[in-house]
């Protein structure tokens, strides 16, 4: 996947203009990260898969305040990101042998309504 990094000017007066500009980027489909830069603390940047920069922008306008795309660029992907998407699988054995452990939680269920009907 190529993950793409937005950076968005946004006009922010105050934190809970810059709190409410990261929760509206952190909760748009498709972003794993999200951070305030710049000396005025008035640039998103958003780093993700297959963002939609412009349906970002608008619903910054929208809450937020004033937002102009700064820039778009697409990310390199290393050789270490590459050999961690596929990592070795380890294998945990408990003390009791071959048997798996299974956590053991009860649900009572009872029917305030119950039928007469037994078949299931």
């Amino acid at each position: 996947m190529v993950q793409r990094k937005l950076v968005i000017k946004v006009q922010m007066t105050c934190d809970k203009c810059r709190t409410k500009a990261l929760k509206l980027a952190a909760g748009a489909e498709g972003v794993t990260s999200v951070a305030i830069e710049g000396d005025d603390k008035s640039l998103v940047v958003v780093i993700g898969d297959e963002v939609d920069s412009v349906c970002l922008t608008r619903s910054l306008r929208k809450k937020v305040g004033y937002a102009t795309i700064v820039s778009v660029a697409q990310l390199e992907e290393s050789d270490e990101k590459k050999e961690e998407d596929n990592p070795t699988p380890t294998i945990c054995y408990s003390g009791y042998g071959e048997y798996p452990q299974f956590p053991s939680y009860y649900i009572v269920v009872s029917d305030p309504w119950p039928s007469n009907c037994f078949f299931m």
